[in-house]
């Protein structure tokens, strides 16, 4: 006799058991964003801390100076030099509008019809930076200089008699004016404005156009209802670029400029480099960031996007 056995059950496969990610490698990221911080820190947060304290102290050079929480000179600095506050958003304010008259165009030449000329026009937009601000502000002092070209040309068209009506130049003279200032805040900044506008303008997609041809739109409609929209990323971002380093800019007014055309940022430079007033040039320092980031904000928001280049 012979008996038979019931044969085993099949052995199914079992998948492996997964390993917990080792703690190590969940924290790469955070080692890898160490650096940034600690740049951040040291250059950043602690700078904004001790001229915070230097805001409020009182006394001298000679004597020293203690951290009285004396925060009237705040209210001190902003009731003395006001004005050079609000001249300093007027030629920030004119010379933003000014490189976005002239930067979108370029921009959407360069996006949309450069064709192989679009490598060169970049190269031609950031030339400037190629050399110092200095030197690029200085040139300006020659190109408006009494007597030249430029000025003559603004003569024979009568175009000084409208900017001397209008307060931006004094007769025949641009330097030292406040239309020499806005010149030069204009040309030193443009490229903040064209290479964000050409950057979200490459973005929209050229069927957009088409499309809007084949509603029988208009190229001036196509523009209002298509393009221009579409660009408000880099519109906003260019306009910001450009008005706030314009708005704490002392160069363009102390080389291209005189006493009367005086920004915040040039009260700024004296008050801690000639007067050695320090805890006024902090609290005009917190005020004209508190200032800017202020009307950012409501610009962002008035804009209707948050979508920056």
């Amino acid at each position: 006799m012979s008996t038979l056995t019931e044969a085993p059950p099949p052995l199914t496969p079992t998948a492996p058991e997964k390993k917990p990610p080792r703690r190590r490698g969940r924290l790469v990221p955070y080692w890898l964003l160490l650096p940034g911080i600690l740049w951040l820190l040291v250059f950043f947060a602690l700078p904004m801390i001790y001229q915070a304290s230097t805001s409020v102290q009182t006394g001298s050079l000679e004597e020293g100076y203690q951290v009285t929480w004396h925060f009237a000179t705040y209210w001190d600095a902003l009731s003395e030099y006001y004005p050079q506050f609000l001249r300093s958003v007027l030629y920030a304010g004119s010379a933003t509008i000014l490189c976005l008259i002239l930067g979108y165009p370029l921009a959407y030449l360069i996006a949309f019809r450069a064709g192989r000329w679009r490598n060169l026009i970049l190269i031609l937009v950031i030339a400037p930076f190629f050399t110092s601000f200095l030197i690029r502000t200085l040139a300006w002092k020659t190109i408006l200089a009494d007597g030249g070209p430029v000025v003559g040309a603004l003569n024979t068209l009568h175009v000084l008699d409208v900017t001397s009506w209008l307060g931006m130049t004094e007769g025949d003279r641009v330097l030292a004016t406040p239309l020499a200032v806005v010149c030069g805040l204009t040309y030193n900044f443009l490229p903040f404005m064209i290479l964000p506008l050409y950057t979200s303008l490459e973005r929209i997609d050229g069927r957009l156009h088409e499309a809007a041809g084949d509603l029988y739109a208009k190229p001036w409609v196509t523009f209002r209802r298509v393009t221009f929209p579409l660009s408000m990323p880099g519109v906003v971002s260019g306009t910001l670029l450009t008005f706030i380093p314009a708005a704490g800019d002392y160069v363009n007014a102390d080389l291209l400029g005189s006493t009367d055309t005086r920004m915040v940022g040039n009260v700024i430079q004296s008050q801690f480099l000639r007067i050695l007033d320090y805890p006024t040039a902090a609290a005009l320092s917190f005020i004209l960031m508190a200032a800017i980031l202020v009307m950012v904000t409501v610009y962002i928001r008035k804009s209707g996007t948050e979508d920056l280049v």
